[in-house]
């Protein structure tokens, strides 16, 4: 008998889990993995669109290559979850679980902050990356805001990569002295477990002046006067803002009566749900970690464990740690590196790897082996 699986999302988590559950059940697996889109990204790759290092086409990763056994890809738009039945209704059909997996990330609420829509960017999606990617040349003068309008946002370090990229990318134009770069961020440190991390970092935005402004989130913003409020009031004029928007679950997830503060809560040992046989990995859920890729991945890995555990009557997995290393676009070619550990300890600490070029290709091996991994090291391609 066949262990009848689906998994709600398509990402780190998402295919990270698919991928061992495939390798340890092999045929005795019946996994369906639905996503709404056609392909996938890294999170890093945004800033290389935006930049022009790439094009949106170069970095896509196509879900119909995926070949694994027991594994099915849906692409399709989920309209309801049962987590009590595990059933999921989507625009084009139902499907019945014995397991259900919810890796479906954050959605950007961009209405959340006034104004933001009306006179500011975002580059967390790849739609504002690539509007970026069009806009960026048009800019020439004046004052660019990198601001956070809310917290828990994806990728903790994406602002001050964003900061220095734009300092790399206006000296290289030529207008870097005629322009002012302005990071907000609510944190009191831009990396808060690792302060050798924080430490390197604003050492970075000193030599290259740009301005770190802590503690602070961006309230709103006014496009008639091309000004950003702060949470105290604070007004801050720019002529270009980047703003990281507020996150929150996907609204199927909000109906399905699964979260509870706006999140999902889980077992943090195994990421478990309340509802049997129910799991939420990475973003979606409020475990404790940031919400970033390899924290989703490593998510995946402890809950394809129990998985398995739970279908043979096998070992115990270990417990979850909430670790993961995030790569730091420090800009000058040189990446850093920052191993944070949230769950081993009393308090959550983090192992920083100076920036170097020889962790350039570090970050590249990073993202193809996954590659190889979750997409059979077929080329991309959309046929």
């Amino acid at each position: 008998m066949k262990l009848r699986v689906v998994v709600l999302g398509a990402g780190f988590g998402g295919l990270e889990l698919s991928t061992i559950l495939s390798e340890k059940m092999g045929d005795q697996l019946d996994l369906t993995l639905i996503d709404r889109n056609d392909s996938f990204f890294f999170g890093f790759s945004k800033l290389d669109v935006m930049f022009g290092q790439k094009a949106p086409e170069d970095v896509r990763l196509y879900y119909n290559n995926i070949r694994k056994l027991g594994v099915k890809f849906i692409r399709d738009t989920i309209t309801f979850i049962d987590p009590v039945a595990k059933i999921v209704t989507t625009q084009h059909g139902t499907y019945e679980a014995d397991v259900l997996v919810i890796a479906l990330g954050a959605d950007y609420d961009i209405a959340a902050t006034t104004g933001l829509a009306e006179g500011g960017n975002e580059f967390y999606s790849f739609a504002g990356a690539e509007r970026l990617r069009n806009a960026l040349p048009t800019f020439s003068k004046g004052k660019v805001i990198v601001g956070v309008c809310s917290a828990p946002f994806k990728c903790p370090p994406a602002p001050s990569e964003a900061a220095l990229l734009m300092h790399d990318y206006l000296t290289q134009r030529g207008i870097r002295n005629e322009c002012e770069i302005s990071i907000v961020m609510p944190f009191g440190l831009p990396i808060p477990p690792s302060p050798d991390t924080s430490k390197a970092l604003l050492k970075a935005f000193a030599e290259r002046n740009i301005n770190f402004i802590p503690k602070h989130f961006i309230k709103a913003i006014d496009p008639s006067h091309k000004v950003a409020i702060l949470d105290d009031e604070t007004e801050m004029p720019f002529d270009l803002f980047l703003g990281i928007p507020k996150h929150c679950v996907p609204e199927v997830v909000e109906k399905s009566g699964m979260t509870v503060n706006g999140w999902i809560p889980v077992d943090r040992t195994n990421l478990k749900t309340q509802y049997p046989n129910v799991y939420a990995i990475g973003d979606v859920n409020s475990v404790g970690t940031p919400k970033a890729g390899v924290f989703a991945e490593g998510a995946a890995k402890i809950a394809a464990a129990s998985i398995v555990k739970e279908f043979r009557d096998g070992e115990q997995p270990l417990p979850y740690k909430g670790d993961g290393t995030c790569y730091v676009e420090f800009g000058g070619g040189q990446v850093g590196k920052v191993y944070v550990d949230f769950f081993s300890g009393p308090s959550p600490f983090g192992i920083y790897t100076e920036a170097s070029v020889d962790l350039v290709e570090d970050k590249h091996q990073f993202g193809s082996s996954r590659e190889a991994r979750w997409f059979n090291g077929t080329p991309n391609s959309a046929s």
